[in-house]
C-alpha cells in the first residue's frame, strides 16, 4: 500500500504536501515545518521538469526531497539565525529574585536555624544565612529557587 502510494505520487502531490506543511507552520510555534514545506514544493517543481525521464521514480523523488530538506534547513538557519534568551539587553527580566542580588535590606523576621524573612519593596522574601536578629541590615548575595541568601552588611 505504501509502495503503491509512493509510485503514484506526482508533482501535484508534492505541491499539496508542501502547502499543507506551510499551513501547519502558520499554526505552530517556531520555524520548523517551513523548510520541509519549501523542500516539498521544490521537489514538486523538479518533478514537473523531470516527470517523463525513466530515472525519476518515487525513490529519486524521496531522495530529492531529503536532500532539498537538508539544504533548505541549512540555508534557513544561515539566513535566519535563531535568537536565544541570551540575546537580550535585560537578561534578568523574568528572574525577579536574581535581580535582588547586591541589594541591601533590613530583616523583618530574625534568621533562626538558618531561615528568616526580609521585606524588599512590597514583597516578603524567605532568606537563608547565619542566625541574625530582627532589624539587622543584610546584603543579598545569591538567589536560588525564590529564596535569597544573605549576609550581614
Amino acid at each position: 500500500m505504501i509502495a503503491q502510494w509512493f509510485s503514484d505520487i506526482g508533482p501535484w502531490s508534492w505541491m499539496v504536501i508542501g502547502v499543507a506543511l506551510l499551513a501547519l507552520e502558520v499554526m505552530s510555534p517556531g520555524v520548523y515545518l517551513l523548510w520541509f514545506g519549501v523542500a516539498a514544493i521544490l521537489t514538486g517543481l523538479l518533478s514537473f521538469q523531470l516527470w517523463d525521464f525513466a530515472f525519476w521514480g518515487w525513490q529519486m523523488q524521496v531522495l530529492a526531497f531529503l536532500i532539498l530538506s537538508l539544504a533548505s534547513v541549512l540555508i534557513g538557519r544561515r539566513l535566519f539565525p535563531a535568537t536565544g534568551a541570551d540575546d537580550t539587553d535585560q537578561p534578568l527580566l523574568n528572574q525577579r529574585d536574581r535581580q535582588l542580588v547586591g541589594r541591601l535590606a533590613t530583616l523583618t523576621e530574625p534568621i533562626v536555624n538558618g531561615h528568616g524573612r526580609v521585606r524588599i519593596g512590597d514583597t516578603l522574601w524567605r532568606v537563608t544565612g547565619e542566625d541574625m536578629a530582627e532589624g539587622t541590615r543584610v546584603r543579598v548575595v545569591a538567589a536560588e529557587n525564590g529564596e535569597l541568601r544573605v549576609e550581614a552588611a
